[in-house]
């Protein structure tokens, strides 16, 4: 079995798309299909679906990929290996991560990668929109969120846990709520999930089972960094992620609200494609966030 046949059958998968993939092995969109088609008759079977708009795996194409998938890894790192087993992580990095995260924890491990590895060049893209990690060019991405995508590898990190506050100013003003039924006099501060539109539900733990409730103010905002700055600004009450709002809590610009109602958490993973997982850039930047916001 041709090994490079399958290798551009990986990639036309990862990509779903010929004229990608052609693009990423430097190959011409015919040669490529010429090369897939000659795989398909050495073993007797399709392995791709092709349609107008994109292609995908057949079933004997996903057995395939399961099977060869780990193999052309270890060949390759083993090449890697040998040619140059002290080689440092170089060329460039592309990395998506929510806003809030980013700029909190992603941004201060990018400058100690700065430091460490002169040769490595880092292409950070903050927001809370999700992107495509493969058609937007991106090598990982840091996710909040369960993963569904099975083409995927998600490596977990620590959970955070939902955290409700508000400034002290705020609440001398309006008073403290002591159960989730106070929030109705309250101004709570809304947010927009950027993949629906849809306003994010404050979650809660009451009497023990999980308990969604809509955000009752008049504040809407479309990102977490807003959010926050408003809490900090006095105008309500906001939910927001543990890693958001420690700091200031501990410090006591805001205060931590409705603490017998806290406990839900809301998973982080770095998620990026399976031809990625050999990457030197991709490991020093993923071992160094899982050491600085690893599973507890």
């Amino acid at each position: 079995m041709d090994l490079n046949a399958v290798h551009l059958l990986l990639k036309v998968a990862e990509l779903r798309s010929f004229t990608l993939a052609a693009n990423a092995t430097g190959m011409t969109q015919s040669g490529l299909s010429r090369a897939i088609a000659r795989l398909e008759r050495q073993l007797g079977t399709r392995l791709l679906n092709r349609n107008t708009r994109s292609v995908s795996l057949t079933p004997d194409g996903t057995v395939l990929r399961d099977q060869c998938a780990p193999l052309l890894c270890g060949l390759e790192d083993a090449e890697r290996t040998l040619l140059d087993r002290r080689c440092e992580p170089s060329g460039t990095l592309r990395l998506t991560a929510p806003a809030a995260f980013g700029r909190m924890i992603v941004l201060p491990l990018l400058g100690e990668l700065h430091q460490r590895y002169p040769q490595l060049h880092i292409e950070s893209t903050l927001s809370d929109r999700v992107v495509d990690i493969v058609e937007d060019g991106f090598d990982l991405a840091v996710r909040t969120g369960r993963i569904d995508d099975q083409g995927m590898i998600a490596r977990p990190l620590r959970a955070t846990r939902w955290t409700c506050v508000a400034t002290p100013g705020y609440l001398a003003r309006r008073g403290t709520p002591q159960n989730l039924d106070d929030l109705a006099d309250h101004d709570c501060l809304a947010v927009r999930n950027p993949r629906d539109g849809r306003l994010v539900a404050w979650q809660f733990i009451d009497k023990g089972k999980p308990r969604d409730l809509e955000a009752c103010g008049r504040l809407i905002f479309d990102n977490g960094d807003a959010l926050l700055e408003a809490a900090h600004l006095g105008l309500g009450i906001a939910q927001l992620m543990d890693f958001a709002v420690a700091e200031a809590i501990a410090d006591g610009r805001l205060v931590e609200l409705l603490q017998p109602y806290a406990g839900r958490q809301r998973e982080i993973s770095i998620v990026y494609p399976p031809s990625r997982q050999r990457s030197p850039r991709l490991k020093v930047f993923a071992d160094a966030l899982v050491e600085r916001w690893g599973r507890e």
